[in-house]
């Protein structure tokens, strides 16, 4: 497709409006679109300290999937998948979402009984997931090692045939196509400094670009949100973590899955233009860098190849981090804060950009309602102090 000069406005920041959003990313977007789109509410403005998606959503690998095994995480997911299946018709935008499929590899005894028992989780929430043996998991992904001599044997995987992957930028830039197109303010280059707050009630936010006032503010700053939740007297249960990634050069096509391994520690796709993306683990120690230890690169490749020994000869391109909040149970955080008219949106680790639309369609959700979109209740802040936690560090993903 042939792309204007410009996708959206560049404006200067007015004296108020009715709801602000901190951060443009991926889910601020998604938030200012379905406030609009959904609700009406169009008096919005996104706030960005640098420029929109450049941050975690131009720092991901671009994996979409709904197989999580704790109900309320499978209804949350699989809601955003299913916007992710109509996403392109509604933004009139190809964001190359491709269904090619998510394979989750077991390596020994454990990992089989846990796949198996995730697969009949996620069937008995509606959501597609199949059990596969080596034999099936070699026909579905021809270049993978089943090898019976391999030092990580594959003893079957867990299959979702509607995961797969898309482009981040085009899903950025149609997210702001639309809400500008709504009449959002997209700000860019607008850090926020500090908060107003009066009778426990946010009126209005400091920026670099001076005082806005918000009937509503919303926070979606991925691993930057603890720090400006501090700023209006909160403390956030989330630590946040580089987490890496790696893009090869380019290849022919020859890798037509995603495929992740818990136990071996890697997770492997082929981007539309051919390069291998392949991301692991955070890095252990919390930090707000963009670059993580050499040392985990090494670890991912050496991973990759446990896999794949086909790659053995591929050089790699580039390498970069994000940066992950992860809270207490590896699940986001969303909704209404101790603060009226302050609400977060945070915490999602490595789940960030498959949750991009239904993360967007809650908060807004919330937002427009003050009080928690149904999907998002069992995600309140409170869960902390009620004990009533979503545990998936077992079943989320490699990288917790």
């Amino acid at each position: 497709m042939t792309h204007p000069d410009f996708l959206w406005r560049n404006p200067d920041p007015r004296p108020a409006y009715d709801v602000v959003i901190v951060g443009g990313g991926g889910h601020g977007l998604a938030t200012a679109h379905y406030l609009a789109n959904n609700h009406g509410i169009t008096n919005v403005a996104v706030l960005e300290r640098g420029w929109l998606a450049g941050g975690n959503m131009a720092r991901n690998t671009t994996i979409i999937r709904s197989n999580y095994l704790w109900d309320e995480s499978a209804a949350i997911y699989e809601h955003s998948l299913k916007l992710w299946e109509g996403l392109s018709a509604e933004l009139d935008y190809d964001l190359q979402f491709s269904q090619r499929g998510v394979l989750n590899l077991a390596h020994n005894l454990g990992d089989v009984r846990e796949g198996r028992r995730r697969v009949n989780a996620n069937r008995l929430n509606g959501v597609d997931a199949e059990w596969l043996g080596p034999e099936e998991v070699k026909k579905f992904c021809p270049v993978v090692n089943v090898s019976g001599s391999a030092r990580y044997p594959v003893m079957g995987a867990t299959l979702q045939r509607r995961g797969g992957i898309a482009k981040h930028d085009h899903v950025a830039w149609a997210l702001a196509r639309s809400a500008d197109g709504h009449g959002v303010d997209l700000i860019q280059g607008c850090e926020v400094t500090g908060f107003e707050i009066t009778s426990n009630r946010v009126v209005a936010v400091r920026t670099s670009r001076g005082r806005i006032a918000a009937g509503k503010v919303a926070l979606a700053a991925a691993g930057h949100t603890s720090v400006l939740a501090a700023q209006a007297g909160l403390r956030l249960p989330l630590q946040s973590h580089p987490l890496q990634a790696l893009v090869s050069e380019l290849l022919e096509p020859v890798l037509d899955c995603v495929v992740m391994s818990n136990a071996v520690h890697v997770y492997v796709s082929q981007a539309h233009k051919g390069e291998l993306v392949m991301g692991a683990g955070i890095d252990a120690y919390n930090s707000y860098g963009q670059r993580g230890g050499v040392h985990v690169i090494e670890a991912q490749m050496a991973a990759a190849l446990e896999l794949f020994p086909i790659f053995s000869r591929v050089r790699v391109l580039r390498t970069w981090a994000g940066i992950v909040d992860v809270s207490p149970d590896a699940s986001p955080i969303i909704g209404r804060t101790p603060v009226d008219g302050l609400y977060v949106n945070a915490g999602w680790g490595t789940g960030g950009f498959k949750a991009t639309p239904g993360s967007g369609w809650v908060y807004a959700d919330t937002i427009a309602h003050d009080r928690p979109h149904p999907l998002a209740e069992p995600f309140a802040l409170e869960r902390f102090t009620t004990g009533a936690l979503i545990d998936e560090h077992g079943a989320a993903a490699v990288a917790h």
